[in-house]
């Protein structure tokens, strides 16, 4: 094995221990996964913007405060993706959209100035569906992101591109946002682990907001280890977001280290199968609900029967929050501005900003969401989606009183081909079918590998649901999952992926 490729495959939590004592350099850790970025990512396009220079002097800034005696986080020095929703002080962030081409934050994001508060190295900033809206990553102003199992397949959306960055060993952490299963989806569709901590956890300050009641950031990883420490990372209370809960963090790196779930009662969700499911999807949610009981955890089938509307629920409530958030983008204050100063500023330069500036779904949503907030609408569509968002609420709260997390399948099915969904809707927003109850009830949960479907070789995500403020069971349990079928597979799932071709490093 390559000095490099050893680098890019050792997991976050080990590369952190090394650079810590000094067998390795954190500029040399940086180094390795920018030549990969280099050697991938005209096959991949993970990556929007790499910022080569501020990271290696972030990584030479690490190296000289441990060679100085300072003891730092366990993931100082790690190399780091950001998705480019998130506002980092002097790199463009686009929200995936033509109508933020070229503006560049005058500050950061709490998540990120807590990545650069505990050592971590950011590399650049990962493309998405335009402001988040999307399943495959395809909605983008800048160009699809590929899958790196299969080229010609998605890697989900909105966030594939830090899924695909972390999958293509171009990165071994990312951050993501998760609306309605924006890192579950594509973390369960590249064979990576993604989590979405309870609402309120991470803080949103300087996240560009696609729908503020959904919108939560959180970690992605090749390990549930690696993503517990990132959650400890950038979880934690934040005066500067009003949503913001003040509690403590759960133990989420303890669980992820323990992984012992004797006595742990799991409820797996029967409404989450049968027609749609692809074969392979339903085999494998089964092998691993079967390797749980195996290492000791109680299961048992529960209903939660309100959860079939949480789609139409989903398409109302995010749209309506969208149409509010995107008014912003108006052509006058950022972003980009079509018309010139003679032309009226509200007839002219918005809407032929906004009409050149958004794409297609961004609009779509727009209007859906206009839709049900008109006069006469209101209590006909918005209304009755709160009342309907509650109930799956409640369908939590009497499902948690009989075990202490709920799982499922983390998409029906596995990844599917670029262009096979994009003229129809609705058959792409069915890939959030089981992701979207956690976002409308607030709840933690997170999608860990458990296997490849026989009938295409491609990744299938095991969806773990907690109660509020008890991240750390998911990782309890993806640790368990790991553990088990690790042994199983003999390594780890990300190990079995195929070369990417034309690429110079193999892994």
């Amino acid at each position: 094995m390559s000095d490099i490729t050893s680098l890019i495959t050792a997991t976050a939590a080990e590369l952190g221990q090394r650079i810590a004592a000094r067998e390795i350099s954190s500029v040399e850790v940086v180094r390795a996964h920018l030549d990969q970025i280099t050697a991938t990512d005209e096959a991949v396009h993970a990556f929007l913007v790499v910022d080569t220079e501020r990271a290696l002097a972030q990584a030479a800034a690490v190296d000289a405060r441990i060679a100085a005696g300072e003891r730092l986080g366990p993931l100082a020095g790690v190399p780091i993706a950001v998705k480019d929703l998130l506002c980092y002080e002097g790199l463009p962030t686009t929200a995936g959209s033509r109508i933020l081409e070229g503006w560049v934050p005058p500050y950061s994001s709490t998540v990120v100035r807590r990545l650069n508060d505990a050592g971590l190295v950011i590399l650049g900033k990962t493309n998405l569906d335009e402001f988040a809206m999307g399943s495959s990553t395809e909605t983008s102003g800048y160009g699809p992101t590929h899958n790196p199992w299969d080229l010609t397949r998605t890697p989900g959306g909105s966030g594939g591109g830090s899924a695909a960055a972390v999958s293509a060993y171009q990165a071994p952490l990312a951050i993501g946002t998760d609306t309605g299963g924006s890192i579950r989806q594509p973390a369960a569709v590249t064979g990576s682990v993604g989590a979405k901590p309870t609402y309120g956890m991470v803080s949103r300050y300087g996240i560009i907001a696609m729908a503020s009641s959904l919108d939560q950031a959180g970690p992605v990883a090749r390990t549930t280890l690696d993503a517990a420490l990132l959650h400890q990372v950038i979880a934690g209370h934040d005066p500067l977001d009003s949503t913001s809960i003040n509690a403590a963090v759960a133990d989420v790196v303890g669980a992820a280290r323990s992984g012992d779930v004797k006595g742990l009662r799991i409820g797996l969700v029967t409404e989450f199968g049968g027609e749609g499911y692809a074969p392979g999807v339903e085999l494998r949610t089964r092998e691993a609900v079967t390797a749980l009981s195996a290492a000791g955890a109680e299961v048992v089938e529960v209903s939660c029967p309100h959860f079939v509307h949480a789609l139409a629920t989903y398409y109302l409530i995010m749209p309506a929050e969208v149409s509010s958030n995107l008014a912003r983008y108006d052509g006058m204050r950022y972003g980009l501005r079509v018309g010139d100063d003679g032309d009226n500023a509200v007839e002219t330069v918005m809407r032929l900003t906004r009409g050149k500036g958004f794409g297609t779904e961004a609009k779509r949503r727009i209007i859906l969401g206009t839709y049900a907030l008109s006069a006469g609408y209101y209590d006909a569509f918005y209304g009755s989606a709160q009342k309907m968002r509650t109930l799956i609420a409640r369908d939590f709260t009497a499902a948690f009183e009989q075990c202490d997390v709920l799982v499922s399948p983390a998409t029906p099915t596995t990844a599917f081909r670029l262009g096979e969904r994009v003229a129809d809707p609705m058959a792409m927003y069915k890939s959030d079918l089981c992701t979207i109850p956690a976002n409308l009830a607030g709840v933690g949960a997170a999608s860990f590998p458990c296997g490849l479907a026989p009938e295409d070789g491609l990744p299938v995500g095991f969806q773990v649901m907690s109660p509020a403020l008890a991240d750390d069971r998911l990782y309890l349990v993806g640790a368990a999952l790991e553990r088990e079928l690790t042994a199983k597979w003999g390594g780890r799932l990300l190990d079995q992926a195929p070369l990417l071709p034309g690429t110079k490093v193999v892994r």
